[in-house]
């Protein structure tokens, strides 16, 4: 699977919230998906992020990949940072977004398998868009 953690000029990141129906509903999360077959990883994040959020991805670097075990299912979770980014993302899919200042990311219900990426961008700082 693959996560994009959009950034604003302000320095804020973009999560989701799984929409009902969903595995963990309600719970927080970067947006993305699964990665087809014949799909790079820019390339699944640019479709997911053009489904679920209406947006073009312009520029993304690899920051990491986790691996993480719930008690139903295994992921492997590659994560991107997205500085750079056409349009402005709204939930497509039904799902509430929110941006939230990078320093602020712990206090939020992320699911589990994304929390390590929580200290990944504060230490990161990338630039944003």
């Amino acid at each position: 699977m693959v996560a994009g953690a959009l950034l604003d000029a302000r320095g804020r990141v973009l999560i989701a919230q799984r929409p009902p129906g969903k595995h963990l509903a309600g719970r927080w999360e970067f947006p993305g998906g699964k990665i087809a077959e014949g799909e790079t990883e820019a390339m699944a994040l640019a479709r997911e992020l053009r489904e679920e959020l209406g947006i073009e991805l312009r520029r993304c670097e690899a920051l990491m990949t986790l691996a993480h075990a719930y008690p139903d299912r295994d992921v492997e979770l590659h994560l991107h940072v997205v500085p750079e980014f056409g349009g402005e993302p709204r939930g497509l899919d039904g799902q509430q977004i929110k941006w939230v200042p990078l320093d602020q990311l712990g206090d939020e219900d992320l699911l589990e398998a994304d929390r390590p990426f929580i200290d990944a961008l504060q230490r990161h700082r990338p630039s944003a868009r």
